[in-house]
């Protein structure tokens, strides 16, 4: 689809969070070390199998390419967490991460970008905006309202709202069906390969950003599966005409 028909044809912009719309290392760097620590409760031996289980530099304090946590949500990498851990896999453990990451994710947030600027460009510009991330959701909608997106945002789920996780389809598709419009009127924007096969499982048309922890260096993974490639999503309003 040409781009100066693509700002015509899509209604609803599904933004991925980190990565996208959240500088993932800046922000999840430090939280994880911080869960981390929190959960090993002073047991350094836990803490470097923590680290390594989650492919973590504590150096550099930030995510090996390999990790797990990139894309994944609290419930596929906390297995191995648990494991380590010596606690039962299961939402009891899942939800303690989950608590954790959202108040320490809010203390190291740091955005891509002016977000809410560029959230109140694509409304004016007709355009109805979701989140969809494979964070929980309480922690999405605590960092959309940090970054002032709350009041752009007419859709924000995460892994554990109901429609399943990315790379499934049920997040593009149940924003699809909140907007009533056919999948193929969304775009996806997504900085993951989960992201962008979330999008292609459901129809929808994939936008990949090169914003996310590998850089350019992602370009060669996402590009079999988008239909445009942007450096960051701050180029979304010159690719819809706006």
């Amino acid at each position: 689809m040409r781009p100066e028909i693509l700002g015509t044809t899509i209604r609803g912009i599904l933004f991925d969070k980190d990565g996208t719309l959240v500088d993932f290392d800046r922000t999840w760097g430090p939280a994880a070390y911080s869960v981390m620590s929190d959960l090993s409760g002073g047991d350094r031996s836990r803490l470097d199998a923590l680290m390594r289980v989650s492919h973590y530099d504590e150096v550099g304090q930030r995510f090996a390419p390999t990790s797990p946590l990139i894309a994944g949500s609290s419930a596929g990498y906390g297995p191995l967490w648990a494991e380590v851990l010596g606690r039962p896999a299961g939402p009891a453990l899942y939800g303690e991460m989950d608590a954790l990451f959202r108040a320490a994710g809010l203390a190291a947030l740091t955005p891509i970008g002016a977000p809410s600027d560029l959230a109140a460009c694509l409304v004016a510009g007709g355009f109805t905006l979701g989140i969809a991330t494979n964070d929980a959701e309480a922690s999405a909608r605590a960092q959309c309202a940090a970054l002032g997106l709350a009041s752009h945002c007419a859709f924000v789920v995460g892994y554990d709202s109901g429609h399943g996780a990315k790379p499934k389809p049920g997040m593009v598709t149940a924003f699809a069906d909140h907007l009533g419009v056919p999948a193929k009127r969304i775009a996806m924007v997504g900085d993951s390969p989960y992201d962008l096969a979330a999008a292609r499982a459901a129809g929808a048309i994939a936008i990949a950003v090169l914003s996310g922890p590998l850089g350019a260096a992602a370009r060669d993974e996402l590009e079999p599966l988008a239909d445009y490639i942007l450096d960051s999503a701050a180029d979304l309003p010159a690719l819809l005409g706006l």
